[in-house]
């Protein structure tokens, strides 16, 4: 999703700053399907001001420089419903977890199963979080239980196969 959009869809829930938009992928509600970090989110909201589809506002603040909180237009919201009316693209996965599985057999079995730990325990972090904060809104109770139930999915998996990876990473240095 191009980050014009992921922008207006954030300011189309309140007015934000670009360190509260920013926020909203790290923390938020956005935080377990979308990324976008600060390098494309000021040129975005910059091109959003230029389109007429935010504006923004410098607040003053006590004993700090004073900060830009954007809000968005109704062209904006026109736009955001544009945009949310098209098919999605096919959704991609992206893993560095993954990436480095492919390649377990290059890895020290302790390194191994460390990594994999952590996964666990990035899961079950990622359920507790959830386990507590699907709201109220339809749509967004769906991607709530659809982001816990990936993560159950995904746990069950690392507790049933992380034997197999760990012992088919050990036999060909046993068979040595």
């Amino acid at each position: 999703m191009d980050v014009k959009v992921l922008c207006l869809g954030v300011l189309s829930r309140t007015d934000c700053s670009g360190y509260e938009i920013r926020k909203q992928f790290e923390e938020g509600p956005f935080s377990h399907f979308q990324d976008a970090g600060y390098g494309s989110i000021y040129p975005a909201l910059r091109k959003l001001t230029e389109e007429g589809l935010i504006v923004g506002q410098q607040l003053a603040q006590d004993s700090r420089p004073d900060k830009k909180v954007y809000r968005i237009t109704p062209q904006g919201r026109q736009a955001l419903f544009d945009a949310i009316n098209r098919p999605p693209a096919e959704d991609k996965m992206r893993s560095d977890f993954l990436f480095v599985m492919f390649f377990a057999d290059l890895l020290e079995p302790r390194q191994l199963d460390r990594l994999i730990q952590q996964r666990i325990e990035t899961h079950r972090s990622a359920l507790e979080k959830l386990s507590g904060m699907c709201p109220s809104n339809p749509g967004q109770r769906f991607v709530c239980n659809y982001g816990r139930h990936m993560h159950e999915a995904a746990l069950a998996y690392f507790e049933t196969y992380q034997h197999e990876l760990l012992g088919g990473v050990l036999q060909p240095a046993v068979a040595e």
